[in-house]
């Protein structure tokens, strides 16, 4: 159920708890529009915070990953704010190594580093 927030709404209060510029959203949406090929661009944003225009699909697909929150809460529902995990499936080969490496030990962290350097000094001889 839709409560009466807006998607302006919305837009200020995590700008204000994240203490943000529009410059920083877009700055953070960045690459998630290079990944996907969405423009998002400083009058858009512009308008969306001010309430003079709605995003749309994909250009809020992108400020909810930018934001790291669900986009149907940026849209004004009665949701929670953030955003579901993704699945293992979901996330980037980078984004599955880097979540594997943090749940590493310290020492665990060094040997895996050490092996990384030298599987990649062994690609340079190829």
């Amino acid at each position: 159920m839709k409560d009466k927030v807006t998607t302006s709404e919305r837009l200020k209060q995590i700008m204000n708890e994240k203490n943000l510029r529009q410059v920083d959203i877009l700055n953070r949406a960045e690459p998630y529009c290079k990944k996907y090929g969405v423009k998002l661009n400083r009058n858009d944003l512009s308008q969306y915070v001010s309430g003079k225009v709605e995003p749309g699909q994909f250009k809020l697909s992108m400020l909810g990953l930018a934001l790291n929150v669900s986009e149907a809460w940026l849209m004004g529902y009665d949701v929670p704010q953030e955003r579901e995990k993704p699945t293992a499936a979901e996330l980037s080969d980078d984004e599955q190594i880097l979540k594997v490496i943090e749940a590493l030990t310290p020492d665990n962290k060094k040997k895996i580093l050490e092996l990384a350097k030298l599987y990649a000094a062994g690609q340079d001889e190829n």
